[in-house]
């Protein structure tokens, strides 16, 4: 991801615009949390209710089943493939 100091992915409550109360510590994933980095640079982010057997702890979020919830991402320091759009965020997409 293109930021010079650092990003994150973090989940709310699509009710209450709270972080997400997941159980986990902090219903976000960034940089300083050392997820798993794909071959490419790119990094994989789970969400979901259980932690999928191909995430690392690190990359999975946790979601409650039928409870709202939305995605923030954040570029602190965002780099030029932001700004001349060569680089945007892939869509969420189901594991099947």
């Amino acid at each position: 991801m293109p930021a010079a100091l650092f990003w994150s992915v973090a989940l709310y409550d699509s009710v209450t615009a709270s972080g997400l109360d997941n159980g986990q510590p902090f219903p976000s994933v960034n940089t300083m949390d050392k997820p798993t980095i794909n071959p490419d640079g790119s990094h994989d982010i789970y969400f979901g209710p259980t932690k999928p057997n191909a995430a690392d702890e690190t990359n999975w979020l946790r979601t409650l089943p039928g409870k709202g919830y939305f995605v923030i991402l954040r570029l602190y320091g965002p780099g030029k493939p932001f700004f001349d759009q060569t680089w945007t965020p892939g869509d969420l997409e189901p594991i099947r």
